[in-house]
């Protein structure tokens, strides 16, 4: 299922990358990944239990696109830059997500 997701995550990410990378703005690409490609990326996994190496390997698929994004490898400078354009990584969002679904689940039983 974490296979699946990634590919999918990188397949969306470098069609947007394809088509906008060269005329839009960073803010641009991270709202265009924010909102179609993180959503692929986590799709279904509150449901499973990650183990730590799971849930940072989604966040290295997250850092690298940054890496790539903002011609970098640095890791601080990219943090640096997540945390200005509030962009959260995956383990955060899916964090959210799974409270989220354990509240929805107490309230119906």
């Amino acid at each position: 299922m974490l296979a699946y997701s990634k590919r999918s995550f990188y397949r969306v990410v470098n069609a947007i990358f394809g088509k906008v990378l060269s005329t839009a703005s960073v803010e641009v690409v991270l709202h265009l990944v924010n909102a179609k490609c993180i959503p692929i990326l986590l799709y279904g996994l509150e449901a499973y239990h990650l183990n730590k190496a799971d849930i940072q390997s989604l966040d290295f698929c997250v850092y690298r696109l940054l890496m790539k994004l903002l011609c970098t490898n640095n890791l601080s400078t990219v943090d640096e830059c997540r945390q200005y354009f509030s962009f959260e990584l995956p383990s955060e969002l899916l964090c959210k997500r799974t409270e989220k679904l354990s509240r929805k689940l107490n309230v119906s039983l």
